[in-house]
């Protein structure tokens, strides 16, 4: 029988994402939260307008990935706690209901256009996620696994889950392909093709500096989780390898042939690499002044983003994509949220961890 200290965890970290995405599909439904005004017809219109026959494939597809895994989350943790049917019951109800919500408000923005066949897809992605959440946690030979693995590697709490989730989401906001390697300023179409005459560029202190603060951020956030410290050069590579891959496919996807690695400069890695020597030096440091470099370093970092680098806008990359779909303003500007809030929510862990 499963310890019930146990399911508290997974409970929790598993309640942690999924408010973490529901905040996801709020922000790329109602973004840019702008021009809000009476729709002059109600709800119950929409939903009775005949099936729209220009709905394209490409708007099912992105619907149906999008509510998957939020469907998936709902199920795993309603699984925690009841039966397959009631987890897959559950997941449907909470998809068709975030849906719902999100197609009722989008009336209200002009920007925005309110669809039955949203609620359509979005419901059956979220189904698709739930099926998928009961089918996966009858694996118990995986589950065992992932326990035991996360028992082995990280600390235990309430605490560290939600610095488990917060880890996810500093992942979630790096693999947009048009921000450099743990950067912040967007690549802008001003970038070189190849073979173009250009003046050769200035290596950029600042957003190196930036690349520095963000892996001394992340690495601080790892050394508050890893039950060994020691283990950061492993994980922070295991970390880093994985976003440098989805990054790459993302990039290949979505990017001009001309910009597939535009995300790799120079500042990066010379950032990256002064960030791991600085964190090698503070595996000396006591717990306390630990904490206290970790916060020293997301108020830095803050200074920087809001105070010395000029105003970044999500659409200054759109040139370099060969996509030219509106949920890509919404890709873009939810990665620069992220890496403006993260420090914020990091600064909110590392206070409650102070005296673990």
């Amino acid at each position: 029988m499963e310890e019930p200290y146990n399911i508290e965890t997974r409970l929790r970290l598993r309640a942690w994402l999924t408010l973490g995405y529901t905040l996801f599909i709020m922000y790329a439904s109602l973004s840019p939260f702008s021009g809000w005004r009476e729709p002059g017809f109600n709800f119950l219109a929409v939903l009775r307008t005949s099936f729209q026959f220009t709905y394209t494939a490409f708007d099912a597809v992105i619907n149906l990935l999008s509510y998957l895994p939020f469907g998936l989350l709902v199920g795993l943790t309603a699984r925690a706690r009841y039966g397959a049917l009631m987890s897959v019951t559950i997941g449907l109800c909470a998809g068709v209901l975030l849906s719902a919500s999100m197609e009722y408000l989008q009336m209200y923005l002009p920007t925005r256009i309110s669809s039955n066949m949203d609620l359509l897809t979005n419901s059956s992605g979220a189904l698709m996620g739930a099926v998928l959440a009961v089918s996966i946690t009858s694996w118990t030979w995986f589950f065992s696994r992932i326990t035991r693995w996360r028992n082995d590697l990280f600390r235990h709490g309430k605490d560290m889950d939600f610095g488990l989730a917060l880890l996810a989401l500093w992942i979630f906001g790096q693999i947009n392909p048009s921000l450099p390697m743990l950067g912040n300023v967007f690549i802008s179409g001003t970038a070189s093709q190849p073979f173009a005459t250009l003046p050769p560029a200035h290596f950029n202190v600042w957003e190196s500096n930036v690349v520095t603060l963000n892996m001394l951020m992340l690495g601080t956030l790892m050394l508050t989780l890893l039950r060994i410290p020691r283990n950061i050069v492993m994980a922070l590579l295991v970390i880093l390898s994985a976003v440098a891959l989805v990054k790459f496919v993302t990039a290949a996807l979505l990017l001009k042939s001309w910009a597939l690695l535009l995300w790799i400069n120079s500042e990066a890695v010379f950032g990256m690499i002064l960030g791991i020597l600085l964190l090698f030096a503070a595996l000396w440091l006591p717990r306390s002044a630990l904490i206290g470099f970790g916060a020293a370093a997301a108020l830095c970092y803050l200074a920087i983003v809001n105070f010395v680098f000029d105003d970044n806008s999500p659409s200054a990359a759109i040139s370099i994509y060969h996509w030219h779909y509106g949920h890509l303003l919404n890709y873009n500007g939810l990665a620069q949220t992220i890496t403006q809030v993260f420090p914020l929510l990091l600064l909110f862990h590392l206070w409650r961890v102070r005296k673990v």
